[in-house]
This record gives C-alpha cells, sequence and structure tokens, in this order.
C-alpha cells in the first residue's frame, strides 16, 4: 500500500522520476486551466446565461464573500490567490472518483509547496499594503522582544497549513484503500463519498487560514485615523 502519490512511478532515468504526484498535479492544472477558458469564452452580460457562467458566479461570489468574512476589505484583490487555493485542493480531493488517481494533496512535498505559496503571499500583500517599514514593524509589536517569536509563528503555522493538509488528505486515502481490498462493495463507496465531503472541508479551512493570515499582514490602523477625520468634520460649538 502507497503512502503517498510519490511512491506511484511512471518514468524514472537515473535519479529523474516523474511520479504520481507531478502527474496528478499537472492534470489538475491542465484541467482547471481548461475548464477556465470553456466558461469564460462566452461570458454574457445579459439575463440569458449559460448553466456554467450561473455555476461560475455563484463559486465566484461565494470565494468572495468568504474573502470579506475574514476581514479583507478589497475580496476582489485576494481572490485570484485565495480562490486558486481553494479549488486546486477541492479538485484535487474531487477527482478521487476517478478509478487509478491518487490526490496530490496526499503528498507532503505538495501541500509543503501550497504552504510556501502562503508564506511568500503573505508578506508581499503586507508589503503592498503597508509598506516595507510597517509590515516589518509588525513583527516588533507589541514589543521589540516579541520578534523572534513573530519569526518563529511565521514559520511554525506555514508547517502547520502542510502537515494539517497532509495528515487528512493521507488518512482519507489510505481508509478508503483498506475498505477497498477488505469490503470491496457498498461500505468504500460511501467512504468515498465521505472523503470528497473531507476534502471541500480541507479546501475551505485551508484557504481560510491563508485569508486570516493575509488580513493579519495588510492590517493597518485606519480607525484612529477615521476617528480623527469625523472629529474635525464635526462643527464645533460656537461660544455664546
Amino acid at each position: 500500500m502507497r503512502l503517498s502519490p510519490d511512491g506511484l512511478v511512471f518514468w524514472q532515468h537515473g535519479f529523474i522520476k516523474l511520479n504520481g504526484t507531478i502527474v496528478f498535479t499537472w492534470g489538475i492544472m491542465v484541467v482547471m486551466a481548461a475548464g477556465a477558458k470553456l466558461v469564460t469564452r462566452r461570458l454574457s452580460m445579459n439575463l440569458k446565461r449559460s448553466r456554467w457562467q450561473n455555476l461560475l458566479e455563484i463559486v465566484v461570489t461565494g470565494i468572495q464573500t468568504q474573502i470579506a468574512g475574514v476581514g479583507l476589505k478589497q475580496p476582489e484583490k485576494y481572490l485570484g490567490f485565495l480562490g486558486t487555493l481553494f479549488l486546486f485542493v477541492a479538485v484535487a480531493a474531487a477527482g478521487t472518483v476517478i478509478p487509478g488517481y491518487e490526490p496530490p494533496t496526499g503528498s507532503l512535498s505538495t501541500t509543503a509547496a501550497l504552504a510556501l505559496c502562503v508564506l511568500v503571499a503573505v508578506p508581499l500583500f503586507g508589503i503592498e499594503e503597508q509598506g516595507v517599514g510597517g509590515y516589518l514593524r509588525t513583527y516588533t509589536k507589541p514589543t521589540v522582544l516579541m520578534l523572534p517569536f513573530n519569526i518563529i509563528s511565521e514559520l511554525s503555522r506555514t508547517l502547520a497549513l502542510a502537515v494539517r493538509l497532509f495528515g487528512n488528505m493521507m488518512s482519507g486515502a489510505m481508509i478508503i484503500a483498506i475498505l477497498l481490498t477488505i469490503t470491496p462493495f457498498i461500505f468504500p463507496v460511501v467512504m468515498t463519498l465521505l472523503g470528497l465531503l473531507t476534502g471541500m472541508v480541507q479546501a475551505y479551512i485551508f484557504s481560510i487560514l491563508a485569508g486570516v493570515y493575509i488580513a493579519a499582514a495588510v492590517r493597518t490602523r485606519p480607525q484612529r485615523a477615521s476617528v480623527t477625520a469625523v472629529t474635525e468634520k464635526q462643527p464645533q460649538p460656537t461660544k455664546g
């Protein structure tokens, strides 16, 4: 029994391997790119729209609502990154209904790559919003003594993202494989459907956590400024 799609080797030449993780990952990317191209090629602004466009609008609107729910004021700005993360993990889990397919998120290398994407995106969005100096100062709050702890927090949460997704996806795949060996009839089908639900939940959790980390990085201090502006605009009482 394979613990991950890394053990499924399609081609090898010396130390170069083309394993299941690489093949299935690129397959998902091709499917997502081709699907996006097909769905968006004939978008309509009229009331009469295709079913695929309606589905696309539902998905995009839902993702934007969730992004706004974590505190990001401009959801469309982060839609490309967070939406892609969610859809990749979701499609990877949905493919388990295909015989012979193994989700690439069952490999630690894939989940580590996704977590590293979050690690890189968080400071990029933070610097874009606050500037280099403003973002770096967040590591010294509330006191400069917190600098090493904040750095450790950045690294540890990245590791937690990778391990959490890897553990949940790999365990689900292993349970289904064991049940297929023991009882290869109705029960594994039920577990496959449960695995699909678990995969969707993991996709939601991963993207929401990424959104929370980005929201914390782009957090500025506009409240005090806005209160000051409102106070200045209010009419001052005249002296009698």
